[in-house]
This record gives structure tokens, sequence and C-alpha cells, in this order.
């Protein structure tokens, strides 16, 4: 059996998270510790180094092929996700998931594939619910789950989004997760499963990019959903109160997918706004040239067409208040 591996998945507020936890890991820890923190593709970061200050264990960015050595602390990569392949690491560029890469999810279900009970998961501080799916599935395959108390946590909507699915968690605050894992990785290995196909699948179509032979069934029933990263179809793997999504390699979660649709509809009326307040003034313009030529009939044509832009902008601008209202109520 495979040593124990920890799992660790962030997003906001993970940073200071990442910090507290990096200082409390106890120094004989018989465990590889994985780690993935939602961040930008392009934003440079020295969290390995701040980790590695305040951490006994070496800490770094994980290399493709690095091997599951206990007592090592590996980070995902910026715009690459973090799987577990064999005993080694494998640091790939496959398709977002729940609109990141590196996602947590990715890294939970291969675990979940790969090690078994040996695979202990944890999910801290974040926005929306990135790493439930995962840990559901590492927990089925006889993985441990941990979660971040959420009543400490920054932001607690994605240890909350754990707990809905495995309310079986170990749920410590973040300064007392180091001697929780020591516990954990030192206990005796017992049990398992064998990995579904169906988890087995989702793992592959990460790590080959999310091609699939065009022969090969679909991941699930049609969801009648489109894709917001690339507008395919969407198919339908929920089950139970688990909601979730997949374009063959994109994967959506209820709340990712719920809050990306949000953010296109406002960015949509934002342009509608835009575009009918630009035709109002071109029509002004418009009529006032045609006015300067005695073109009566064109000006009033103008006019009343910039009229009807403006009632339809001042109707765009009325629905992105209420939404707006409905936010923050």
């Amino acid at each position: 059996m495979c040593p124990p591996v920890i799992g660790v998945g962030a997003s906001a507020g993970g940073v200071e998270a990442l910090l507290e936890l990096a200082a409390g890991l106890e120094p004989d820890l018989p465990a590889t510790v994985l780690v993935v923190l939602h961040q930008p593709a392009e934003a440079p970061t020295v969290l390995p180094q701040l980790m590695d200050k305040r951490c006994a264990l070496p800490v770094r960015h994980a290399e493709n092929g690095d091997g599951l050595v206990p007592g090592t602390v590996l980070l995902a990569p910026p715009d690459h996700h973090l799987l577990v392949v064999g005993d080694r690491v494998e640091v790939t560029r496959g398709p977002r998931e729940n609109g990141h890469r590196p996602a947590i999810d990715p890294l939970f279900r291969s675990m979940a594939v790969e090690l078994g009970p040996s695979a202990i998961g944890c999910v801290l501080s974040g926005l929306l619910d990135d790493g439930a799916a995962g840990l559901l599935a590492l927990v089925r395959h006889g993985g441990t789950a941990v979660v971040q108390d959420p009543e400490e946590a920054h932001f607690p909507s994605m240890p909350r989004s754990a707990l809905d699915q495995v309310p079986g968690a170990v749920v410590r605050p973040v300064a007392d997760l180091g001697v929780v894992f020591s516990t954990l990785a030192a206990r005796p290995v017992i049990g398992g499963r064998r990995p579904s196909p169906e988890l087995v699948r989702e793992v592959a179509l990460v790590r080959s990019g999310g091609s699939v032979d065009d022969q090969e069934k679909p991941p699930g029933p049609p969801a009648g959903l489109v894709c917001p990263d690339c507008s395919g179809p969407l198919f339908d793997l929920s089950e139970g109160n688990l909601l979730r999504y997949r374009r063959v390699g994109h994967a959506w979660s209820e709340q990712s997918l719920s809050s990306v649709q949000e953010d296109g509809i406002e960015r949509a009326l934002f342009t509608a706004l835009q575009a009918l307040e630009d035709k109002a003034d071109l029509q002004h313009r418009i009529a006032r040239s045609a006015g300067d030529r005695g073109a009566a009939r064109t000006a009033e044509r103008a006019r009343e067409t910039a009229h009807q832009a403006l009632h339809s902008a001042g109707l765009v601008r009325d629905l992105l208040a209420d939404r707006r209202a409905g936010d923050s109520a």
C-alpha cells in the first residue's frame, strides 16, 4: 500500500490559511503533502518560498514526475493541474474545472483512484464549492476528509460545501491541522475499493487534455446547458444533492456554473447598455447634421431612433440595478 498522501485545496483566503498550516506541519510527518491554490495563470507567485520559511518540511512547486516522498510539500504550479499517477505526480495543463486551473477536484479524484484509503483530502478557505465533489469521491474510495472549521475561514463557502457532501469530515481550525495530519497519516491503512470506471475516466480526461474518442459514449445524459468555456453542450453527472456537469474536458459544479453564468449575464447587459447609449449618441449626431442640411424627415427619424435606444438603455440600466439590489439583499 502506498504511503499516505495529503491533498490540500484552497482558494480565496487560502494564502493565509496555507501559511498557518505550513507553520504547524510536524517535521516527522509520514506523508507527502500536495497543495492546490486557485490563482491567476499569469500571476507570479512566491507562495512556496513563503511557506518554506515557516515550514519544518521542504516546500516547492511540483515538477512533472516528482515522486511521492513522505515529508515533502509540493504545490501545483500556476495554470497547471496537479494529479497523482501511480507513485508520482503529474503536472498537466488539462481543461479548466470550475473555471480554475489548477483546480482542487482533479487532485482529489486522482488521489481516490490511485491511493484509496491512503488518501487524505483537506479543504480550506475559499469561495463557491471546488473540492466538494472530489472530496466525496475520495471518501467513497476509503480516504479521509478534513475540513477547515468554516467559522474561522476567511471565506467559508468551500468548507461548508465540502461538509454538505461529507458531513462526517474531521473539522478543525487550521492551527490544529498539523497534529491532525500526523495522527491520520500514522494510522494503519485498511480496506479500500476498486475505483469506479466513471472516476477513472474523469481523471483520464484531465490527463489527456480533455480529448475523447468520437465513438465513446458521453460522460452522462445531456444537461440542456452550455459550457461557459467552450460553448459546447454539457452532460449531467449529478447524483443526489451533488449537482455537477461536464463537457468532456471542462467540468462545473453547481455553484461554479451558476457564478460564471451570472458574470456572463452581467457582462452581456453592460455590453448591451453601452451599445444602446452609443446608438443614441450617433443618432443624435445624425439628427443635428440632417437639421443643418435642412433634411427635416431624416432628422426626425434619427431623433425617434435615438429616443427608442435611450428608452431601451433605461430598461437595461434598471435591470442591472435590480440585479445588484438582489445580490446585496
